[in-house]
């Protein structure tokens, strides 16, 4: 027998029992689809974290404060990771001064949370104190004004720039350069001057900087909040490094974490340092994890729908006995028994692959930006995917129809013949 012959026996076959068949393959349509769309929205969470941490700024090494020290004789309670008053302002202009090779921005920020207010609304957000190196280093534009300037540092001016989804909350008619915001910050309350907005920067991490309003740091340190220490010191709670393209981040981790460990005269850091690709390794290795764990219960409807396809060929070779017999009494020989039940397990498990892939694929790429739960759904069609789920399906067609048509082959003519 030749394949095109097992092929159009096979399909006969398959076309006598079409809602079984039908059925059967609606197993595999269902495995390999559930393979691709899991994988795509796996894939697509990996690519949005990913995005989200080079939204962040490019060839960045990020400096925070250690944790704070409990105190008292049984040393009480620490603080949380970046509580601590270590790094200081003068330690940024030591690094930019440093000379260590590499270095191209240094930005020193400090944050705080504080109340905006203009005629039109009002809005809880988040303040960032910047100097001028500030958008070299993060990436930040501006869309309209001007960012904070090296006068507006010295000067501590009463200024703020406006992320674009602040800006239009606060100032909805779209004229936010030259309002005035009020700063409710405890019994802090000051007028601002709206000096410039910035340019959207998109993407869910990029769209935190939308909500972001910015002050000169001088501004935020000493007239929003006092944040001294007894020696004059001013302190951050992050240091911005700007790495020139194609530093080793590594090597440059250690030249800086050497630096300010002499510089605090300390035996041990005080503060706490990570790059933009540790940062990538991490989120990468998480979003791989998830990748797996939902292709592999993707895998489990595949694994379901094998069994299907076996249990419905060892069906298939019971109710043909007499079928088998006849074909082995006019020559037919074993192999091509063989060849005539896995081929037509095949055309079920290919016919379901195919199909599957064609549904899979829609499915993730019609879901793709879609809002779910609150969220905007981002899905990756991997190519190794599609790969992948249809090789399973073709293989598990193969072992699914080996078993009963190795049975069907050692079927004796005489007995098969017998049956009714």
């Amino acid at each position: 027998m030749s394949l095109l012959d097992a092929f159009r026996v096979a399909i006969r076959a398959i076309a006598a029992n079409g809602l079984r068949s039908v059925l059967t393959t609606l197993g595999m349509v269902i495995g390999v689809g559930s393979v691709i769309v899991l994988v795509a929205v796996g894939q697509g969470a990996q690519k949005g974290v990913q995005d989200s941490i080079r939204g962040l700024g490019q060839d960045l090494i990020f400096l925070q404060p250690a944790a704070q020290a409990g105190g008292g004789d049984r040393g009480g309670a620490r603080g949380a990771a970046g509580s601590g008053n270590s790094l200081t302002q003068a330690d940024a202009d030591a690094l930019a001064a440093s000379g260590i090779p590499g270095i191209k921005t240094v930005a020193p920020q400090d944050s705080a949370n504080a109340q905006l207010i203009s005629p039109a609304s009002n809005q809880q957000a988040t303040m960032i104190g910047v100097t001028d190196t500030y958008p070299a280093a993060r990436g930040v534009t501006v869309a309209d004004g001007t960012f904070v300037t090296t006068n507006d540092l010295s000067t501590r001016a009463l200024s703020i720039v406006l992320g674009p989804a602040l800006a239009a909350e606060l100032f909805p008619d779209g004229n936010a350069v030259g309002q005035q915001v009020r700063i409710s910050r405890g019994p802090n309350n000051v007028n601002l001057k709206v000096e410039g907005v910035t340019a959207p920067k998109g993407g869910s991490g990029g769209g935190v900087f939308d909500s972001y309003a910015y002050v000169p740091l001088t501004t935020l340190l000493q007239r929003l909040q006092n944040n001294r220490g007894g020696n004059g010191q001013v302190f951050v709670d992050q240091i911005n490094i700007q790495t020139a393209p194609g530093v080793n981040q590594a090597a440059m981790k250690a030249a800086v974490t050497d630096f300010l460990v002499n510089r605090h005269n300390v035996s041990t850091p005080d503060f706490t340092i990570q790059s933009q690709d540790d940062l990538l390794g991490a989120a990468g290795s998480v979003s791989r994890t998830l990748s797996i764990l939902l292709g592999s219960i993707a895998g489990i409807s595949l694994v379901v729908g094998a069994i299907g396809v076996m249990n419905i060929m060892l069906v298939s070779v019971t109710e043909r006995t007499r079928e088998i017999g006849i074909r082995r009494a006019v020559g037919a020989r074993g192999r091509d028994i063989v060849l005539q039940f896995v081929t037509e397990a095949l055309a079920l498990c290919i016919g379901g692959g195919l199909l599957g892939t064609y549904i899979g694929v829609a499915l993730a790429l019609g879901i793709d930006g879609r809002d779910v739960a609150g969220d905007t759904m981002h899905t990756v069609v991997q190519p190794w995917s599609i790969a992948v789920a249809f090789g399973v399906a073709a293989g598990i067609g193969f072992l699914s129809g080996s078993y009963p048509a190795y049975r069907a082959s050692r079927l004796d003519p005489i007995v098969a013949l017998r049956n009714e």
